[in-house]
C-alpha cells in the first residue's frame, strides 16, 4: 500500500513537472504561417496555443471539412447515398415526367430532389461521396467550424422543394403511369381483338 501511495506521487510530480516546464517555456504568440513553408513545424516549440477565433491557422487545400451541395448541379443519381459508409446523406428522390433542366455541365435534369439531407454528426469526412459525384455538386469546403447547440442543427437540408411541391410531383408522376399503363392495357386488348 505504501508502495503504491509513493508511485502514485512520482507520476503525479512527473505530470506537473511537464506541464510547469511547458508553461513557463511558451511565453511568446503563434505566429501564423503557411504549411509549405520549411519551418512550419518548428513554429510549434515553444509557443502558446493561437488565440482562436482571432488567430486561426491555414487550413490546407486538400483539407476535407464541412460538406456543400449545389443542388442545381444535382442529377439525384444517388452515387453519394449509396457510397457513403455511414449513411449520413438521405436522399429523397422523384422521377419527372420530362427533362425540366439542366446542370453547369448540361448534362439533363430527370429526377427531383424532394430531400437531399446531409448529418454532418455521422460524417467521418472521408471524401468518397465527392469523388463520386458525377457533376460535382458535392464538395468538401474549407469551412471546418460550424459549432451549434443542437445535435438536430447539425443535419443540413440542401433541397429547396417543399412538401406542396414533392406532392404536386409525386401526383403528375402517379398520372403518367396510369395513363401509361392503360395505353398499354388497349393495345394489348385490340391486339387480341384482332387475333
Amino acid at each position: 500500500m505504501f508502495k503504491n501511495a509513493i508511485h502514485g506521487f512520482t507520476t503525479a510530480w512527473k505530470g506537473l513537472t511537464i506541464t510547469i516546464r511547458h508553461l513557463f517555456a511558451s511565453n511568446h504568440k503563434r505566429n501564423i504561417t503557411p504549411m509549405s513553408n520549411d519551418n512550419y513545424f518548428k513554429n510549434l516549440e515553444g509557443t502558446n496555443t493561437i488565440q482562436y477565433p482571432k488567430q486561426q491557422l491555414p487550413v490546407p487545400e486538400v483539407g476535407r471539412y464541412q460538406l456543400e451541395v449545389e443542388i442545381d448541379d444535382c442529377i439525384v443519381c444517388d452515387l453519394c447515398a449509396k457510397i457513403c459508409p455511414v449513411d449520413c446523406i438521405d436522399i429523397e428522390s422523384i422521377k419527372a415526367t420530362e427533362a425540366f433542366g439542366q446542370t453547369s455541365d448540361g448534362s439533363p435534369k430527370r429526377i427531383y430532389a424532394a430531400k437531399f439531407d446531409i448529418d454532418m454528426a455521422k460524417c467521418m469526412y472521408c471524401g468518397l461521396c465527392t469523388i463520386v459525384c458525377p457533376t460535382e455538386c458535392i464538395i468538401m469546403t474549407n469551412q471546418y467550424d460550424r459549432s451549434v447547440f443542437e445535435l438536430k442543427d447539425l443535419t443540413y437540408e440542401f433541397s429547396d422543394m417543399t412538401p406542396e411541391d414533392a406532392a404536386e410531383k409525386r401526383e403528375l408522376l402517379d398520372k403518367q403511369i396510369a395513363e401509361r399503363q392503360a395505353a398499354k392495357l388497349a393495345a394489348m386488348n385490340k391486339k387480341e381483338g384482332e387475333a
